[in-house]
This record gives structure tokens, sequence and C-alpha cells, in this order.
């Protein structure tokens, strides 16, 4: 993720385009570092929202309305005096720097025109919006900065404004081939950190998206370049300085594990070839959807946080259980040696004399002579029974932990499956959902009315829905009682049931109908249990290739023991299919 100086001119090109000529006609301040102006132009109203947070800077074109306070804040009603009913004459971009120029023009006091900028430095905890005068200086800020807090510059009002130059860097529009070959090329540094730390507004992912287009690896040393290596920097880097100076955009959204947006950019990026993305139509678009489904995993993973700690803490546990097991079944592997030699002693104990330490005869098992040690304290042949007793002992302690080997085995599996529930989850229905198994399941302690008059409403989440290729109806658990739901009360007799072999995943439905099913669709329910599957979920990397296989079942072959945990089934018969995770064909509902 990346918000760089190519993300903010092609911001820029849409504010340009939409809002150059329109009037601004509202203005609010519905927090206390963001904007959100409103612009009537060509009879269409846009918002313009604009933030200067430290942490989330941002300006797009949004349909979102918010709250305002109800006193505007002084640094809006300032804005109204200056801006208000203000035409818009430019939108501009200063080089490739984090900064938005709005130029406008409005009648002031006296009745005379009067040029206004409002000026918006997208620059992390550097972030400020400025208005300022038709010479350059500050009239006020969103935020006041003093020599206090920046020894470069003030943003006060009556100070002049300029933008901080950057050391060792220039605007990219002012690089040409021999900056290339002199400058960048000869950066002790790695070629992509030379890049980005040369030009103005570059990021590292755009770096390195050049060091990929010029057959480079990003992280080797400039030392390693020769000249046809330089040409063909400078080649694709050209290539980039074209698309954003004549407007191609081609604003996208990479996504990692589960559809979690993983990173954004102004053009599609080979870097991140192996990842599922979507291709929107502007950058105001792609950043609300960005920041709103990150701001919703974020939230999402808020409100999780303590059923994560709650299933690693279990899951820790019964994996040490396990452990000491494993110990226990190790310690009773030679049970069986003491029964034979409790055998033996019995067979030919009469050889032994009283007060040997040793009895040394052929063990009739494996035809090989065995030497038996002997307690001398009490008679030969006791030491029998004090051998069977040993091998009895073993014996009991081997069956009580194979049994208790199955359960804790069972458990983690269980424990894990609600791990990745909670990776899949979308909403607080779905966590409510999952608190309920934990609950049931006597990991967390049960919270809510439970009195016989009346229990608080339970919240009910919703399955993935999905429509393949072919029209068929394929829904996928994001939890165990979701899992159950699909199994037993969703599916009938003939649908057919998916799930990824042995390890753990969503139930995944297939409605058939009635109908005949083709051999694509099938492929497609087994690609969505392998992609809601923990096969999936551990990788770092989404639809990649990797193939896994898939086991699928009419679901009258499908059956729930008796007192099984949620999500857990049985089946005796089964088909079986090897695929990907790669879902991005798939359309969901």
């Amino acid at each position: 993720m990346s918000f760089d100086g190519t993300v903010v001119a092609g911001i820029t090109y849409e504010l340009r385009t939409c809002l150059t000529g329109g009037y601004i006609t509202k203005i609010a301040q519905p927090e206390k570092d963001a904007l959100v102006l409103t612009v009537k132009n060509n009879r269409t109203q846009y918002r313009l929202f604009l933030s200067a947070n430290a942490s989330l800077p941002l300006a797009y074109i949004t349909e979102e309305s918010r709250k305002s306070p109800m006193t505007a804040p002084n640094f809006c009603m300032l804005l109204r005096k200056h801006l208000g009913s203000a035409k818009i004459l430019d939108v501009s971009q200063p080089g490739l720097e984090r900064i938005i120029r709005i130029k406008t023009e409005h009648l002031d006091e006296m009745g005379d025109l009067s040029v206004k900028q409002l000026v918006i430095e997208l620059m992390g905890k550097y972030s400020n919006i400025i208005l300022l005068d038709d010479e350059e200086k500050v009239i006020d800020s969103i935020k006041h900065v003093s020599l206090l807090v920046s020894s470069v510059r003030e943003i006060l009002p009556g100070r002049s404004y300029f933008v901080p130059e950057q050391e060792g860097r220039i605007n990219p529009f002012d690089a040409d081939y021999d900056y290339f070959v002199n400058v960048i090329a000869k950066k002790p540094n790695a070629i992509g950190k030379a890049i980005y730390t040369s030009l103005t507004g570059f990021s590292p992912q755009i770096a390195n998206e050049i060091c990929s287009l010029s057959g480079l690896d990003a992280d080797q040393p400039t030392a390693s370049l020769n000249a046809e290596n330089v040409d063909e920097l400078f080649k694709n880097f050209s290539k980039f300085i074209s698309l954003i100076q004549n407007g191609e955009f081609t604003p996208t959204i990479y996504y990692g594990n589960n559809l979690e947006p993983k990173a954004f950019a102004a053009f599609s990026l080979s870097i991140y070839e192996n990842m599922e993305s979507k291709t929107f139509s502007s950058l105001s678009s792609l950043l609300e959807e960005f920041y709103n489904s990150k701001d919703k995993n974020d939230r999402i993973r808020q409100k999780s946080a303590d059923l994560r700690k709650l299933i690693t803490n279990a899951i820790s546990r019964t994996a040490n259980k396990l452990d000491i097991f494993a110990k226990q079944l190790r310690d009773t592997e030679n049970r069986d040696k003491f029964r034979i030699y409790g055998e033996l002693i019995t067979t030919y104990g009469y050889q032994a004399k009283e007060g040997d330490k040793v009895l040394t005869c052929t063990d009739y098992y494996s035809g090989k002579e065995v030497n038996i040690s002997l307690d001398t304290t009490i008679p030969v042949m006791a030491n029998a029974k004090k051998y069977f007793d040993k091998y009895a002992r073993l014996k009991r302690t081997y069956e009580a932990v194979i049994s208790q080997q199955e359960e804790a085995e069972a458990e983690l599996s269980h424990l894990e499956s609600i791990k990745m529930s909670l990776e899949l989850a979308e909403n607080e229905e779905d966590l409510a959902e999952i608190r309920k198994e934990l609950e049931s399941a006597g990991y967390a302690k049960k919270t809510g009315i439970n009195s016989k008059k009346g229990k608080a409403k339970e919240a009910k989440g919703t399955p993935l829905h999905f429509v393949s290729s072919d029209g068929f109806d394929i829904y996928v658990g994001k939890n165990n009682i979701q899992n159950d739901y699909l199994t037993f009360k969703l599916a009938t007799n003939n649908d057919w049931w998916f799930h990824a072999k042995k390890c753990a995943g969503s139930h995944v439905l297939l409605v058939t109908n009635g109908r005949e099913v083709p051999d694509r669709a099938f492929e497609e329910a087994g690609k969505l249990a392998l992609h809601y599957s923990s096969v999936n979920t551990s990788s770092s990397l989404k639809g990649d290739g990797t193939k896994h296989d898939v086991d699928y079942v009419q679901k009258k072959e499908i059956k729930k023991p008796n007192g099984a945990k949620p999500g857990f089934v049985v089946y005796y018969t089964n088909y079986s299919l090897t695929t990907d995770s790669d879902i991005s064909e798939l359309r969901q509902i």
C-alpha cells in the first residue's frame, strides 16, 4: 500500500477534470482534521473529502455524507468566508509532490475578484490543509505548525508558504537520462532504493515495478548495472511519466488472503500479478473502497482480539498436551518386551539359581539369546509376576494415553477450524456465532440472558453466496455454525457437498435444484472449498496455482455423529478432485 506522488497525481487529474469551473456551495468540517467541500459543476454535485489525519491523509470525491458538528469550527467558518460560492479555477500538483493545490476566485467584501488557494498536503504526520492568499501567504490552516514543532517551516497566519526541498531528490519530470546514469546508477544502494530516494513522489512500490519491468531485481546493488540495464530502467521510468502526464491511470486494488485489501496503486503493477486484483474507474472510488474495507477489517480484527487470544491460548495448551502424550507413548513403546520377559522367566526360570542376577535364555519369538535382569531380593519365579505387572501397567497407560491423544487431536482440529472462522468473519454477527460456539465448547464464559422467560435475540450470520459460471448457487460457511446450517438444514439429499481434504475448512454446498451438474461447476465449487480452507489462509500467496485435493460427495452421504462438535461430519464414500484456490472468475452475490 502506498499513498505516493503517483496516486496523488491520479487524484489531482480526477479533481481537475470534475471540479474545474465548478462552484463551492457548501463547506463542512466533520472532524477536527477533515473537510467536506460540496462543488456543483456541469449540473452535477460532487462531495470532496479532504483529510489531514496523520495516520490516514486522504483526498477523494465521495457520495457518502458525513455528520457535521452543530457548531462549525473556526477554520470551517474562515473557509466559508473566503471560499463560499468561490469558483474553482484549477487543480494542480507541484511536481510529483504529495500536495494538491485548488485555485479559486470569489468576490471579496469590497466586491472585487479575489484569488485564494486551498493547499492539501498529504504527507503522513506532516499532513495539513492550508488556505493561502494571492501572495502565497498563509491565511490559516487546519493545523498550526510553529518552530517549536518544525524547524524547517512555520505554518501560521501571515507566514509565507513554501514546499520544503527534499535533499537528494528532484522532480521526476525533470529527471533525464543523464540523471539516471550519473546519479541514480551511482548511488551505493540497491537499485530500487536508489530510484525512490532520488525522485520526489516515487515510492518503493513504483521503484520495484520499474525494476521488475526492466528485468532486474530491485534488491540487487547499483554496482551490478551495465549500460543496457540503465537504458531499460530509464525507458520504463519514462513510460510511467508519460502515463501520468497523459492522465492514463488504471486504479487497482490488490487483495491478500480472504479478499483482504493489501495494496493499491494508480496503475496496474506486474509485481502483484500473483494476487487477486480489481480495477476501478477512478482513484476516488478505489480509495473509498480500499479504506472502507480496510477499516471494516480492522474493526472486525479489533473486536475479535479477545477471541483470537482465547483460541490461541487454547491451541497452545492442546498442542502442549499432545507433546506430553507423545512422550508418554514413547515411554510405553517397550511394554511388550516386559510381557515376553515374564513369559521367558515362567518357561526357563528353573534354570536360574538363587542369587543369580541375570537369566540367559533363548527368546522363542525371535530365536535370539536374551539376558533378563533378576531382582535377587525375591524368588526367581516372582520376577515373572513383576515383569507381567510392569507390562500391564504400561499397557493401561498406553491405552489411556491413546484415548486422550485422540480426544486432544479432535480438540485441536476443532480449535483450528474456529481459528480459521475468525479469518473469514465479516461482521459482528459472524463473531457472535463464533463466540457462541466457544461458549458451548466451554472455552469462553457464557454471556447474555439465559432465563426461561426470555433469551437474548441471537445474531445470525449469513453464509457466503456465489454463482457458478453455469448459474448454480454455491454457498460457503464462514464458521462451524454456518457449516452445520448449510449441510443439515439448507442442503437437500441430491445437492453436492465439498471440503478441502484433511484440513480445516468451510463446508461448501453446490445447490442442484434437480439439474445435472456440469464439470465446470464441480471445479468451481472445489476452488471455493480450497480457497476457504487452512491450506489457503495459512499461505502468504493467493491464487498462486498451488493445487490440493478436495473431497466432494452428495449430501445424503454426510452424517453427523451423536454429540459431535459443530462443523464435524463423517462420510465413507466420496469423490476427489485436485484444483487450485483461484476464485477470481466466480461472481459473489
